[in-house]
């Protein structure tokens, strides 16, 4: 493909991307629609499909690019000076502008992946092992863990992940309904929800 074939293919994609992700902060995944996307782009609805088959496809993009994101702050965060005492808080801050990401993967993600070719999953799944990939080396520069240690925190931690949305969001109608049930609803943010899990896993690790 010509050099600037590319680049266009490559805008147009983050543009639809763009159009899914102000129109998943504004509705639910089940109202979002291709024509709702298409209406948010400056091209023709039906060219969507020159570069995605289905709305999962493209809101696996969405993700897949909240993955990239956060892999580059993991990396930029490996890089800085090593503080065991310190890489909990700076860790789970890098949540805190993944909010999007952790809303796909808490509430949406099966149907993403079940609704996608197998070539954007691939890609998708690349993306998310070089996050798997940083997660290892901020830990190892930051605690001195092994490789085995690294891989321990990785999969206590990730499935963790996947709860921390519906912590630190509810709608009104669930928070009336927690009201009348009894239930307590403190606000917390990522942050604050991850930094203590990352303070027990780090306590478990050598370094």
């Amino acid at each position: 493909m010509p050099k600037a074939s590319e680049q266009l293919t490559l805008a147009r994609r983050e543009e639809i991307v763009d159009a899914c992700a102000q129109l998943y902060e504004e509705m639910p995944f089940k109202e979002v629609t291709l024509l709702k996307i298409g209406e948010k782009t400056s091209f023709t609805r039906t060219s969507i499909y020159n570069y995605f088959h289905t709305k999962e496809e493209i809101f696996l993009a969405l993700l897949e690019r909240e993955y990239a994101a956060w892999t580059k702050d993991l990396d930029a965060l490996a890089r800085e000076t090593p503080d065991r005492a310190a890489f909990p808080a700076r860790f789970a801050a890098l949540l805190e502008a993944r909010r999007p990401m952790l809303k796909l993967m808490s509430m949406n993600l099966y149907d993403m992946e079940a609704g996608s070719r197998l070539e954007e999953l691939v890609a998708f799944k690349r993306t998310y092992k070089a996050s798997l990939e940083a997660v290892a080396r901020c830990v190892k520069a930051h605690t001195g863990a092994s490789e085995a240690e690294a891989q321990a925190f990785i999969y206590a931690f990730f499935p963790f992940l996947f709860g921390v949305y519906p912590y630190t969001e509810a709608t009104k109608k669930q928070q009336k309904a927690m009201e009348i049930a009894g239930i307590d609803y403190p606000r917390y943010t990522a942050q604050e929800i991850a930094r203590p899990l990352v303070e027990k896993l780090l306590s478990a690790l050598g370094g």
